[in-house]
């Protein structure tokens, strides 16, 4: 077979050549060790949290090193296109830290190694298919579906691997004849790699992650160039690869299984192998056993969840800090007001066999991030979240903000803030009462009569003066308390509780419920002052009226 003259045959309109290209993409100026990588999505339109993961792994490995991260459309499979896919990409991960140095964006392309979209780039991709043929490593394939099908029944009856290698690879030493007369007749082909591997022969391999690895070679004639002249991913990312200039490829070990194949490929196309990081599922506990986090069981998996939920960029990105490197909790013990981008992150602390993703682990370092940030962050981003997912809410919260940022403010600050809130959207329930709109009719515990809790706030009412600190304040409570005939010896009541009708504890719910409509809420002293005395007595005054 003369391999040139098919090559011009297959390709007579390619002109270009693997040398020029080397010079149209060279090698990147970048310092030594730095890490050139990327994010190589399919434009579905699913944005979930294995590409934060992904994602997040890729920007601390490229930016701490001082290298590169760019952003890759893998568009070859235009059935799966989704319309705005890549834009709702962008948006997502720039909204939880993550920002490409280069690569597709909203309005086109931005840096030198482009195009950044891989429809866009099939005239390099046919470069490099015509040097395979040249060589005899590529060969063109026009078996029908039919055929295929008829193939891979056999095979299954025989207990064979599926699959287009050896004897049934048919068109892989098919004549010069036989191809011209295909083409001749205008039937479809496609462009198969002539795989040299065997079964039987296995090599290591060390992977970023997994470690030391045992590969069996690949013997499978992969398709690389389909019937429309697009590339399939494998041989797609082997070229970009190879002339972006990636250290390094980022995916889920989901691809393992074509490692072989893409080892395989690299080779014979004459390129240096890029570092495989291959990151291990996100999965949860279902019962007593762990499964992969599904698309449709797991709302969780969607990154859309966590912000309709309320969760603050922050909260999620240091929770996948703690799932990514196994030490970063206890650097962020010792280092508590550091930037998460200070710590030292490594691909070799991922672990291999992927991590469980624990809901209420990511809860509580949301209510640790939203206890650290000052009243106006909180403002701000709760405002901006409840305009969105809470309109009615938003509203209230935009229309003073001077008003609402006060009430944010309440236990905020010091050594042991509160922590009350987990996500946005606990606000409203956490703050509501301020509000006269949200003010729950409150229910008091059925061992006091309705005369009790009224005595107490008619007590209440006399002695109420706004201008109080917190200390004369709650003097008068307990005084209260006394004349009730309650308790405001703790120790006593708890020894002899038949002894007392109640507490100083039960006189101060009494205000608390009549005031906030709740049994616990921020320090009640601190809410008065906030409403203001005019709509504090006008709600204890309502309630007392509700309880005739």
């Amino acid at each position: 077979m003369d391999y040139q003259a098919l090559a011009e045959l297959l390709f007579p309109n390619v002109t270009d050549t693997p040398e020029s290209l080397e010079e149209r993409f060279p090698l990147r100026n970048a310092p030594e060790g730095a890490v050139i990588t990327r994010m190589a999505p399919s434009p579905t339109g699913f944005v979930h949290l294995g590409n934060l993961v992904q994602g997040l792994t890729s920007e601390r490995m490229a930016h701490q090193s001082g290298g590169v991260l760019f952003l890759r459309v893998e568009d070859t499979d235009a059935k799966r296109e989704v319309p705005g896919a890549v834009e709702v990409l962008i948006d997502t991960l720039k909204h939880y830290g993550i920002n490409f140095d280069e690569g597709a964006t909203h309005t086109g392309d931005a840096g030198l190694y482009g195009p950044y979209r891989q429809r866009q780039r099939a005239a390099i991709y046919h470069v490099y298919a015509k040097k395979l043929v040249s060589e005899g490593q590529a060969y063109p394939c026009f078996c029908t579906e039919e055929e295929l099908a008829a193939m891979r029944e056999k095979q299954e009856a025989a207990k064979e691997t599926t699959g287009y290698y050896g004897a049934y690879a048919m068109w892989r030493d098919r004549s010069m004849e036989d191809i011209q007369a295909q083409l001749a007749a205008g039937n479809p082909w496609v462009l198969r790699f002539k795989s040299t591997g065997s079964i039987e022969n296995q090599f290591k391999f060390d992977d970023l992650v997994k470690g030391k690895l045992t590969i069996t070679e690949n013997n499978v004639d992969h398709v690389l160039l389909k019937s429309d002249g697009i590339p399939t991913y494998h041989f797609a990312h082997a070229v970009d690869d190879h002339l972006m200039r990636t250290t390094h490829v980022v995916r889920g070990d989901e691809w393992l299984p074509t490692l072989p194949f893409h080892i395989q490929l690299f080779k014979a196309l004459g390129f240096k192998l890029p570092k495989y990081v291959h990151i291990g599922p996100l999965m949860k506990m279902d019962g007593n056993s762990k499964r992969k986090l599904s698309k449709r069981k797991d709302p969780e998996l969607a990154l859309t969840f966590y912000k309709a939920e309320g969760f603050p960029v922050e909260a999620v990105y240091e929770y996948i800090m703690t799932l990514l490197n196994s030490n970063y909790e206890d650097w962020r013990r010792a280092n508590p007001t550091a930037p998460a981008t200070d710590f030292k992150f490594s691909p070799k602390k991922l672990n291999p066999a992927g991590n469980l993703f624990d809901y209420a682990k990511l809860t509580d370092v949301s209510k640790n991030e939203i206890a650290k940030m000052d009243a106006a962050k909180v403002y701000a981003l709760l405002t901006a979240w409840a305009k969105e997912y809470d309109p009615d809410f938003g509203e209230k919260l935009a229309s003073d903000a001077d008003y609402a940022t006060k009430i944010l403010a309440i236990g905020r600050g010091g050594k042991k803030p509160r922590k009350d809130l987990a996500t946005w959207k606990d606000a409203k329930d956490y703050m509501g009462f301020f509000y006269d709109e949200y003010l729950e009719k409150p229910a008091f515990a059925e061992k006091f009569s309705a005369e009790t809790v009224r005595t107490a706030l008619e007590k209440f009412l006399a002695v109420y003066n706004y201008s109080d600190d917190s200390g004369v304040w709650f003097d008068k409570v307990k005084a209260i308390t006394e004349e009730m005939g309650f308790t405001t010896d703790m120790k006593a009541y708890k020894a002899d509780p038949d002894a007392f009708p109640g507490t100083v504890s039960d006189i101060s719910t009494f205000i608390r419920q009549a005031v906030t409509g709740k049994t616990n809420s921020p320090d009640l002293y601190t809410v008065m002052q906030i409403l203001g005395y005019e709509r504090t007595v006008q709600r204890i005054r309502n309630c007392m009226a509700a309880l005739n």
